[in-house]
């Protein structure tokens, strides 16, 4: 089963540009092997605190060096409905542990916050910052040198990210994911952002608006909508991290417990002590992440990981672009339409054939590099399957050769567009990431005049005077890593939409970012050079006319560039955004953050 070429020259440039930094991470990775788990030769003192509040058969276990332990990091509170299930799964971990005479122990917990609660609040300027905060959670997590492999327990945003950092920083232990699974589907997403932009417009109230909101997220699981949280998922299972079929199955299931204890069992399977070590640094190298980057492609995924596949790349010593990205998207077909790329949920995605059904599609059309390992074995192929409970036993059946759902997840010769859902946009304003899969073609490109705000709270005061009015390129400006934080900017898809709707050429460009649910309205994001390090962004005036061309990939101020290079860099006070609701003891963070498109990390 032989791979594209276009995907194949992407995968080797990736890997010959990281054979010195890649050499040096198995390198230590090997190092970290040698020295082993340490449980036999710690202190006495070490060693009983570790293992104080166990069993008394757990503490005679652990006090050898040849029963194996089981870390779990956890992002468990009972504030996300994404991570509310994961109460109970220690528990299930543990006992699942102890059927095979192994043990398990909580190694750390890791902060998890939800964007949807903080869209438009002071809380989002520490979203992007907490995948690296997370990162270095979980690295203390199981800085005990206590455990033989790892489960991580995380869904949303930044979170898995986040746990993926860490864990490739121990990249010499086995690591499975264990997702909890989307909650049941409520009232159809479009149907609750035309509330939102009834809402904008005045038409219905704040009673009406919030009936409409908990209708569509009203239980335990992940949001239905395919923004990052699902696309975390999908990489997971596509990248080799998850049980095949493990990625969508609802929480609270009988299914679901069975594949949280087949994990447990496997990570514990795969460690140094068998015949089959498998260590998550070993599953993650050039292969996984350009299969990662496929998946994403085909299914219309979240713009933000544009960066955050960067940052876990580099965390495996791999050197991922941009322009790696945006080739394989020109060489990828989409395949899914998920909202916001459809009207479909991720429960329709699964139904209609889910990951076995994708993965099986790319791999036969020789879009995926089937040559990796995973935590399931050697080869992709074993992720052609669908995860099923028949009589209690958990059994794995080969997907299905026909989507049952076509308008939702369709073939390779069927495709909804021959080329991925996110494109690069280059030009004399800079870089930045557009989602196109979800922007219909008449509005791919748009020239009209911009108008400069700073700050979001500033357009959406405009929209609400009215003053908006006409064409116009919304340039907001400010919100970049090092400015803000990079906050996400969700809540101008209300309005924007509202004006394309009115029939005006509409589009936003911005050093921010937009919710992974966001695609009605062109937008170019995560423009690098930021403001604050004096991008071109910085130069633009209201009217200065530009050009964003989805199509052609580029994205130009349109005039004398003598005249707008010559032009004094604007400013803006950002010091009281820096303070309050915590944000004063991240300007560390922001000093030391970088770019956008390598990967907007404080660890690069």
């Amino acid at each position: 089963m032989s791979v594209r070429q276009a995907i194949q020259d992407v995968t080797d440039r990736i890997a010959a540009r990281s054979r010195d930094t890649r050499r040096d991470y198995l390198n230590r990775l090997d190092a970290a092997r040698e020295a082993g788990v340490h449980r036999a030769v710690l202190s006495c003192g070490n060693l009983a605190h570790a293992f104080a509040a166990c069993s008394p058969s757990e503490k005679a276990a652990l006090a050898g060096n040849k029963t194996l332990n089981l870390g779990i990091v956890t992002s468990y509170n009972d504030m996300l409905s994404a991570h509310q299930p994961y109460q109970f799964y220690p528990d299930i971990i543990k006992e699942a542990a102890r059927t095979i005479g192994a043990t398990a122990q909580v190694a750390g917990g890791v902060p998890a916050m939800c964007d949807g609660v903080t869209q438009g609040q002071p809380g989002m300027d520490l979203s992007l910052f907490s995948r690296d905060v997370i990162a270095m959670s979980t690295a203390i997590a199981l800085s005990h040198n206590m455990f033989d492999a790892a489960v991580y327990l995380g869904i949303c945003d930044k979170i898995v990210p986040g746990l993926l950092i860490g864990a490739l920083t121990f990249g010499h232990l086995p690591a499975v994911f264990v997702p909890a699974g989307p909650m049941p589907s409520g009232i159809p997403n479009d149907e609750k952002s035309k509330v939102r932009q009834l809402y904008m417009e005045g038409k219905v109230g704040r009673a009406e608006l919030l009936e409409a909101e908990s209708k569509s997220y009203h239980s335990a699981g992940t949001c239905t909508f395919y923004g990052t949280a699902n696309s975390n998922q999908m990489l997971m299972e596509i990248m080799g991290l998850h049980l095949p079929g493990a990625s969508f199955v609802n929480p609270g299931t009988p299914l679901r417990d069975a594949l949280t204890r087949e994990a447990t069992v496997r990570a514990l399977s795969l460690t140094a002590l068998g015949n089959n070590y498998t260590p998550v640094g070993h599953v993650i190298d050039e292969k996984a992440i350009v299969n990662g980057l496929v998946g994403l492609h085909a299914t219309g995924g979240s713009t933000n990981h544009t960066m955050h596949l960067i940052a876990i790349a580099a965390a495996a010593g791999l050197q991922v672009t941009w322009d790696d990205m945006s080739d394989l998207s020109d060489a990828t077909p989409l395949l899914a339409r998920v909202y916001p790329n459809g009207v479909a949920d991720v429960n329709h995605f699964h139904a209609a054939g889910g990951m076995g059904f994708l993965i099986q599609e790319l791999l036969e059309s020789g879009h995926l590099h089937e040559d990796v390992k995973t935590v399931w074995g050697e080869g992709l192929s074993g992720y052609k399957v669908e995860a099923k409970l028949i009589e209690d036993k958990l059994t794995f059946e080969p997907a299905p050769s026909e989507s049952a759902l076509p308008k939702v997840l369709t073939k390779v010769e069927t495709a909804f567009q021959s080329s991925g859902g996110l494109k690069l946009l280059s030009g004399n304003l800079g870089r930045s990431v557009i989602k196109v899969s979800a922007v219909k073609p008449e509005h791919r490109v748009v020239e009209a005049p911009a108008r400069v705000f700073h700050g979001q709270e500033e357009l959406q005061a405009a929209f609400k005077a009215g003053e908006l009015t006409g064409d116009m390129i919304a340039v907001v400006r400010f919100s970049g890593p090092k400015a803000l934080g990079m906050p996400e900017l969700h809540k101008l898809t209300p309005s924007l939409g509202i004006m394309q709707d009115r029939g005006f050429k509409v589009a936003l460009l911005t050093d921010g970012r937009m919710s992974g649910a966001s695609g009605k309205v062109p937008a170019a994001i995560h423009m690098t050079p930021e403001a604050v390090d004096g991008g071109p962004i910085a130069r633009i005036k209201d009217g200065d006319m530009i050009r964003l061309d989805a199509n052609e990939g580029t994205l130009q101020f349109l005039g004398d560039e003598a005249e707008f290079f010559s032009r004094p860099i604007a400013t803006e006070d950002l010091s009281s955004q820096h303070y309050g609701m915590g944000r004063e003891l991240f300007a560390g963070f922001r000093s030391l953050v970088g770019v956008a498109d390598r990967g907007a990390s404080v660890f690069q």
